[in-house]
């Protein structure tokens, strides 16, 4: 006679496998939390219990692709080892963002610490915000018209509608 096993949490197993996955079915939940810390963007993740090898990143136009993989505890399979409980997720993690314009994809780092992987994503120089310096006290030099330099011939000014030439 053979033994069955009852696994009552047999059905909880099921449905957060359901909620975890993708559409694809393959991939799992990548918690994210992102924040700007100055010229910085900063994205962290977790992924604990995942080998630093198996991280994959990649830039394609503007779609930052997160990729890594969490191997499953291996037991042994006879009639005294067997699964009561497995909530920790196993297989394939991703997680795509898309980025805006602005960003300096050319140096984004990435460091994996503790089970967070935490990329930097730096402002373009172009993007940062700048003061442009206002200057007082340049004096212009004055327009002289064609003619004779005798008193009283005067430079011609400019009205609002009518627009002044200045040729050199």
């Amino acid at each position: 006679m053979s033994t069955i096993l009852y696994n009552p949490f047999h059905e909880i197993d099921r449905m957060l496998d359901q909620v975890t996955k993708t559409a694809t079915g393959e991939s799992r939940l990548m918690p994210l939390d992102l924040f700007r810390d100055g010229d910085v963007y900063v994205a962290k993740m977790d992924l604990p219990g995942v080998d630093p090898s198996s991280i994959d990143i990649d830039v394609d136009d503007r779609t930052l692709s997160i990729r890594a993989e969490r191997k499953s505890d291996e037991i042994r399979r006879d009639d005294e080892s067997h699964w009561v409980s497995r909530e920790r997720s196993y297989g394939a993690f991703a997680r795509q963002l898309t980025l805006g314009t602005g960003l300096d994809l050319a140096h984004i780092s990435a460091d994996y610490t503790d089970g967070v992987l935490s990329l930097t994503i730096p402002i373009a120089e172009e993007a940062k915000p700048r003061k442009i310096s206002v200057t007082s006290g340049q004096k212009h030099e004055p327009i002289e018209a064609a003619g004779t330099d005798e008193p009283g011939d005067e430079v011609p000014q400019a009205t609002e509608n009518q627009p002044q030439t200045v040729t050199a």
